[in-house]
């Protein structure tokens, strides 16, 4: 009876972690096609120098981008490992409002996504998650009834948003390294980080612990410590 009993307690967990990487997989496949639908490959002229210098860094032939149809100000990596900018990003470009640089400076940091395994991570992470917020609903609930599954979901998200930035970091830091080696330098990406709260709309004042990426002034500190660093080793 005890393991009979045991077994009833862990299948809701086990359940739970079924069910998360089934959501994350529908997630995934529902994002693909919505990408398949609206979106095609960038080819402007005027950007291909700056992704020829990103593929000559990675010793690749061509770095290809995709442009999705929706107007909010935003770059992605797709789980299949496509790199997409927005209509609305490449607009300010096209307004002059961002570079060609900093256009590329975008890019490596969806192409850190990608090369770091982010997506991959994510779906780990999200099926980890809603166990832990089941664990964390039952056993709070035994103790504070009708509230424990409000703080479980609370737990989680700020879980959820320390691990997305890191994540942020990381591509960030993947990012300066390549624009570094490609010979961009990590100008483009600092200025582009100061442009980014003004274009996107970002409201200040958020506590950092409750983002779900960085703050601006925190990313550009991390990538001049990183490159100061960098000049120091190589001078």
């Amino acid at each position: 009876m005890p393991h009979m009993y045991g077994m009833f307690q862990i299948l809701p967990i086990l359940l739970t972690i079924v069910g998360g990487f089934a959501m994350y997989r529908l997630s995934a496949w529902r994002l693909a096609r919505e990408l398949d639908a609206k979106s095609t490959e960038l080819l402007d002229p005027s950007l291909t120098p700056f992704f020829d210098q990103l593929a000559l860094a990675l010793d690749l032939t061509r770095v290809p981008v995709y442009l999705y149809e929706i107007e909010p100000i935003n770059g992605l990596a797709a789980p299949d490992g496509r790199v997409f900018l927005t209509r609305g990003f490449y607009k300010r470009y096209r307004s002059g409002e961002i570079t060609g640089q900093e256009l590329a400076s975008v890019v490596a940091h969806e192409l850190g996504h990608v090369a770091l395994g982010h997506s991959r991570q994510r779906m780990i992470d999200f099926s980890g998650q809603n166990a832990l917020r089941t664990v964390l609903a039952i056993g709070l609930s035994r103790v504070i009834p009708g509230v424990g599954p409000m703080i479980a979901n609370a737990v989680v998200s700020l879980l959820q948003a320390k691990l997305s930035r890191r994540d942020e970091f990381e591509a960030d830091a993947y990012a300066a390294a390549l624009l570094s080696k490609a010979g961009i330098g990590i100008a483009p990406q600092v200025s582009m980080f100061s442009k980014l709260d003004a274009l996107t709309g970002q409201i200040n004042g958020t506590p950092a612990w409750l983002l779900s990426h960085p703050s601006t002034s925190d990313r550009i500190d991390a990538i001049t410590k990183m490159d100061k660093k960098w000049r120091s080793k190589r001078f």
